[in-house]
């Protein structure tokens, strides 16, 4: 069964299968056409708070092709001159005006009539006039999902252009970066996001393409609204943000704080002190009801008195302030009032630390998450039948063995993968193999690179473990998508250089209810 609020991913014959089924007729494809330009200039203008707005004189370069991705990217351009007072665009018409489809040309027709001042047309694109162009954004609406070999010179020429020019601030790619598809062209459009419009393409998902897709966003249009696809074997979905609607509806009147969960965190040293405050901190905003941290005994006095929220327990410590080995058995005689148990967060990786993860995970029957410095083949082996959910960024990801490593170690009630990067994914993990699809997240971007992001996300998903420990995959991609759109709110707010990581705590509240 898929988590709620997730959308299959489909090749691109399946997705023309599947819009042939939900749009039947003209009248739909128009209504579609519309909806897709409305979200895609809504979306592009959203993103570029992320570099300082789009400005209210802004010139915009669209390239058009012949079919639907055209005349989405004309539909947007009127949601941006509506958006921008005194914005211009310069429409390049890659292939003629004769050669437009019916929609693509209704689409031309709609912005001349609304915007026919402040727009401007070329039949054909005029590459060799770019030199000292400036443009604030370019929207490639040329090629679709059903691009097929091959590109013809001209249209290769100007896709190489467009990537060379440095007169632009903010590449837009609608539905694909034009040349990507099932089969990829040997030159494709270089896109700083990519609005996949509807459904989202299996091809926008590989790796050797990541540099042209940019950051990925996902345009729901309602197309599995009222059913998804039963005759097709989803490999991968994609997260929205309807995942997280639970989280933003009225809690029952008649709880109290342990109908939310209790959270152990255990984590913190000399010579990281911080990561588990990170941790502690995005778990306290996760909802969870209560949650109790297990730090070396110098450091629980200060975070107490910064952070009375949650409960601290002082543990011994080794001579290099990590935490020793009697700290199992503080854990152990509290453990029967946990409900899920996060460790690793600055823990360091002293071998006295190490076998004291191990024996913490080996008495531990509630569900796990294992963060940083316990994501080693030795902890997670000693994780016996435990639900575990590992948090691992690609260095530890390899540290842990990969695939065949996870493999290996996974004798587990059920084992979940969140591979941090940028394109988050989340993966459930059998004995053998891989059980169930492939979750991305479409949120999140470089604002995230920072140290400090792992430990919140770790402390988000223990959280809501605590609150859920009988489904950990929900609770790892409910983590994964709040946290990606509290970064998302953070980034449009105050951009994606002169922030601290912790700011993101700020937008967890809003990313539920924007």
């Amino acid at each position: 069964m898929s988590v709620t609020g997730s959308h299959p991913v489909l090749n691109c014959s399946e997705a023309k299968a599947w819009e042939a089924r939900v749009l039947g007729n003209e009248a739909d494809e128009w209504s579609a056409m519309q909806a897709a330009g409305t979200a895609l200039g809504e979306a592009i203008g959203e993103d570029f708070k992320e570099i300082g707005g789009l400005p209210l004189n802004a010139r915009i370069l669209v390239l058009v092709g012949k079919g639907h991705n055209g005349g989405d990217a004309l539909l947007a351009v009127q949601v941006l001159l509506n958006q921008c007072k005194e914005a211009f665009a310069e429409v390049w018409l890659c292939f003629g005006e004769k050669a437009l489809r019916p929609l693509a040309r209704r689409a031309l027709e709609e912005l001349r009539n609304d915007f026919g001042a402040r727009i401007s047309e070329n039949d054909r694109p005029p590459v060799g006039d770019m030199d000292g162009s400036v443009w604030d954004l370019c929207i490639d609406g040329i090629f679709g999902f059903q691009f097929r070999e091959p590109m013809d010179a001209e249209t290769t020429g100007l896709i190489t252009a467009v990537n060379a020019h440095p007169g632009i601030r903010f590449r837009a790619a609608v539905d694909l970066p034009s040349g990507v598809g099932d089969q990829n062209a040997t030159t494709v459009f270089r896109a700083d996001f990519t609005y996949a419009t509807g459904i989202v393409k299996q091809p926008l998902l590989a790796s050797d393409v990541a540099a042209a897709v940019g950051r990925l966003r996902y345009l729901d249009l309602g197309f599995f609204k009222e059913a998804q696809p039963k005759d097709v074997t989803c490999a991968a979905r994609v997260l929205t943000k309807e995942t997280l609607r639970p989280l933003a509806a009225f809690r029952d009147a008649q709880t109290d704080k342990r109908t939310y969960g209790h959270l152990f965190v255990v984590g913190g040293s000399r010579s990281y002190p911080g990561a588990v405050v990170l941790a502690v901190r995005a778990a306290l905003r996760s909802g969870a009801g209560l949650v109790t941290a297990f730090v070396p005994e110098r450091l629980a006095p200060e975070y107490a008195a910064r952070h009375p929220e949650a409960m601290w327990v002082g543990c011994p410590e080794t001579s290099q302030g990590g935490l020793a080995q009697g700290t199992v058995d503080l854990i152990k005689e509290r453990l029967a009032r946990a409900n899920a148990l996060l460790i690793g967060p600055g823990m360091s990786a002293e071998p006295e630390v190490l076998r004291t993860m191990e024996n913490i995970v080996r008495i531990t029957n509630i569900p796990l998450v294992l963060d940083a410095d316990a994501l080693r083949p030795e902890v997670l082996a000693a994780t016996g039948r435990s639900s575990v959910i590992c948090t691992p960024h690609a260095g530890e990801y390899q540290r842990l063995g990969g695939k065949g490593g996870l493999h290996s170690s996974s004798g587990h009630g059920h084992l979940i993968v969140v591979l941090k990067g940028p394109l988050t994914r989340v993966v459930g993990v059998s004995d053998l193999a891989e059980t169930g699809p492939t979750y991305y997240s479409p949120f999140g971007g470089p604002v995230l690179a920072r140290g400090g992001s792992g430990d919140m996300l770790a402390g988000l998903i223990g959280g809501l473990l605590a609150q859920e420990p009988v489904n950990p995959l929900l609770a790892a991609c409910r983590g994964v998508v709040w946290h990606g759109r509290a970064a998302d709110l953070l980034a449009r707010k105050r951009g994606q250089v002169a922030v601290e990581i912790s700011e993101i705590l700020e937008q967890l509240g809003p990313a539920l209810h924007s």
